[in-house]
């Protein structure tokens, strides 16, 4: 009977709203379940909807839900309101259940009309928790949209405060959304392919598993073993959301005209604390440099406030105050957000904030970062009583130490629980120590501790390289692949052994000599691949000059006379003959584009190879591969050759590759193609066939002065002649 009266319960109170609102979706989270001392059960849960319009004036009518966030635009395309509902269950019950259906979803092209929803949580004692089992927490914000070349993932907040699996599914016999792909064990949405544009609705289950076989022991005695995936959860609710596919963007990287999450932002998935009657506070920052960031979007709790300001540079940013009430007590709140501007929206992230009595005591640590690992130290004066026996990393296995005056652990950016999160303008890799108590304790006077750490990183830190470093040394930083660098260096011969004396830079090289160089990876993460995408020559240090000359583009060699050496996956080894470009340049600087890839991996852009006819711009997968980032070798300093060494100065580089150059320079170069842009010449500049036309043309001259004074000789001994002969003629008469 009880199950039955809640049910209806939850029944009204979506009748109140789904007649008059849009319906964008609904989320439910419930507070852990008590016992009464007569026995029966207390069940509290929080319903978020989201609808368009104004949700305030639409539930004007119903006293239970209170709008939460609304569209500021005026155009009212969207909103979110909460509601709160508390409900008895009989001591024979072994679970709670709500179910209810409604009309009308918001206009989409899925072409789903009504909606269901539904929620089943096991009452059962657990018995590695001596408690009542906490369902997962989940929620979104009320409208998600994402540009059409630019979608590719969806990241939901699937939270469990037990510890257990959660696994998402799609609801059944419901349509799954073309080129769309659902993560189970992840809960992410992933594209595999471009969606159409419009609105697409998703319904979704939320489960949780025990991770190991726990006993559950119910009120009238009974009890059942449940375990891993193959038993039945221990809660399913449904999670449902609309999400609006935009048209494409001319740039989808992240901080440009979508919005990018800065660094004082919190990580997707954060616990945050909070107590009861303390003020909460959360900062937000996001930055769109080519678009105006005009607002946030939250999905908070009822009486949560947002104080929004615009900064320099595309930044805006946000603060949220909120202060739990009793009521909130060991409340897990889920907490979304996105940057929004006209054009896009940002990712959405997700936190969760856990209501004590107290506040929770937070140490003091100290931290010293190197390139690849961090070591903390807390200072047991800022806790007192503190004991490392029972404290311990995200990961257990990873040990802490202590003496007289700290507790000190030490990790690399890979082990020991740490986490990678891309915060836009930083990466931060970041860890926690927290107390712990033993599955057999009943009681504890042991105070909760959490003490988190991390170290921040700007994404990319270049040594460039000058005549007094030749060695570069280029550090980058990235979210799934840590602190990976790369070196650059020019050798003394095709063995790839010795390196060139860093007191010989700028290095002196003969035109047609081959130079051999090499690019080495450094990563702390095993079975790594180094992929060269291209290489350009340029007569200084700026690889954007407008003189360049292609040697490697999209990964094909474009100038014959390179040779590539086999060597180890994260090294490239090649040699390339000498040349220089036209005109009053002695110098020249190479630089490559290098990309790190997962080995193995057959869709990687190492494992593509080279592309003859690239497509456009291709989303990459951020746990596949890095991103191209540049590095630099030179100069090369062409020496000065005798005069008469006519043949040690015959092959230069045209002013830039021919896709980059003049018609008219194309022409003389020959047209397009890899290694075209190397032309035949001798000492002066001048090509061979403008030598021949000039020894041609010359001759011609020379032939043409002889006859001409051939001609004047036979002139002027006709003159002389007959003046001789008039003179003699006139002697005589």
């Amino acid at each position: 009977m009880m199950e039955a009266r809640a049910t209806l319960l939850f029944s009204a109170l979506l009748a109140a709203v789904s007649a008059q609102v849009k319906f964008n979706g609904e989320s439910i989270s419930f507070m852990p379940p008590w016992i009464r001392t007569d026995g029966t059960i207390q069940v509290n849960f929080h319903r978020r909807q989201n609808g368009q319009d104004n949700c305030q004036s639409q539930l004007s009518n119903s006293s239970v839900f209170v709008q939460t966030d609304s569209d500021k635009t005026g155009e009212d395309r969207w909103c979110q309101a909460e509601g709160f509902t508390t409900d008895t269950v009989s001591h024979r019950n072994h679970n709670f259940s709500l179910t209810d259906s409604g009309c009308c979803w918001v206009s989409n092209i899925n072409g789903r009309r009504n909606w269901n929803s539904f929620a089943v949580v096991d009452l059962g004692i657990r018995s590695d928790t001596r408690s009542l089992n906490k369902c997962p927490v989940t929620t979104t914000v009320a409208s998600l949209r994402a540009n059409q070349n630019c979608f590719s993932r969806l990241r939901l907040l699937a939270y469990d405060p037990d510890g257990d699996n959660v696994r998402c599914r799609f609801v059944t016999d419901v349509g799954v959304p073309l080129n769309i792909q659902l993560d189970e064990n992840t809960c992410e949405l992933r594209t595999t392919g471009e969606m159409s544009p419009g609105v697409h609705v998703f319904e979704l289950v939320m489960e949780d598993h025990a991770k190991e076989n726990i006993t559950l022991t119910y009120t009238d005695g009974t009890s059942v073993v449940r375990g891993p995936i193959k038993s039945s959860p221990l809660c399913q609710l449904t999670l449902q959301f609309a999400l609006e596919i935009l048209p494409s963007l001319a740039n989808c990287e992240a901080g440009q005209v979508q919005p990018q999450f800065l660094s004082k932002t919190p990580s997707h998935g954060d616990l945050q604390q909070a107590a009861v009657g303390h003020a909460f506070q959360l900062y937000i920052q996001a930055q769109a440099l080519h678009s105006n960031i005009h607002e946030f979007q939250i999905s908070g709790p009822v009486n949560m406030t947002k104080e929004f300001k615009n900064d320099t540079l595309g930044k805006a940013e946000v603060t949220l105050r909120w202060t739990p009430q009793p009521q909130d007590l060991h409340r897990h709140v889920p907490l979304c957000f996105t940057a929004e501007t006209a054009e896009s929206q940002s990712e959405m992230r997700c936190v969760i904030v856990l209501v004590t009595r107290t506040p929770v005591k937070k140490g003091i640590a100290n931290v010293e970062c190197s390139a690849d690992r961090m070591t903390v130290f807390v200072d047991k004066a800022s806790m007192p009583g503190i004991d490392k026996n029972w404290l311990k990393l995200r990961d257990p296995s990873c040990s802490l130490t202590s003496n007289d005056t700290h507790i000190m652990g030490t990790m690399s950016f890979s082990t020991c629980g740490t986490n990678a999160e891309d915060k836009g303008d930083f990466i931060i890799f970041e860890n926690e120590i927290h107390s712990f108590v033993l599955p057999t304790e009943i009681i504890t006077r042991r105070k909760q501790v959490v003490i988190g750490f991390s170290c921040q990183f700007t994404k990319s830190m270049s040594i460039s390289n000058y005549y007094n470093l030749p060695n570069a040394d280029y550090i980058f930083t990235e979210t799934s692949f840590g602190s990976f660098g790369y070196t650059f260096d020019i050798f003394v011969d095709s063995n790839f052994t010795t390196k060139v004396d860093p007191n010989a830079y700028p290095v002196e090289v003969k035109l047609l000599e081959m130079v051999y160089m090499g690019i080495q990876a450094q990563s702390k993460l095993p079975n790594v691949t180094l992929f060269v995408e291209s290489c350009r020559a340029t007569p200084d240090e700026n690889p954007q000059n407008p003189l360049f000359y292609d040697l490697i583009s999209n990964g094909c060699l474009k100038d014959e006379t390179i040779t590539v050496h086999p060597t180890d996956p994260d090294s490239f080894n090649f040699a390339v003959q000498a040349f220089r470009f036209t005109g009053n340049h002695e110098q020249l600087y190479i630089t490559c584009s290098v990309i790190l890839c997962e080995s193995g991996n057959p869709v990687s852009r190492c494992a593509r190879g080279c592309l003859k006819n690239p497509s456009r711009r291709r989303r990459r997968d951020l746990g596949m591969e890095t991103n191209s980032h540049p590095v630099t070798q030179g100069p090369l300093q062409f020496v000065k050759q005798d005069s008469t060494a006519v043949d040690d100065d015959v092959f230069i580089a045209q002013e830039s590759d021919t896709s980059a150059v003049s018609p008219d320079t194309k022409a003389r170069n020959g047209g397009e193609g890899g290694g075209e842009g190397v032309s035949t010449e001798s000492e002066g500049g001048r090509t061979i066939q403008e030598m021949l036309s000039s020894h041609v043309l010359t001759g011609v001259f020379a032939c043409l002065f002889i006859v001409a004074v051939v001609l004047l000789a036979l002139i002027l001994r006709h003159f002389v002649k007959k003046t001789k002969s008039d003179d003699f003629n006139a002697l005589l008469g």
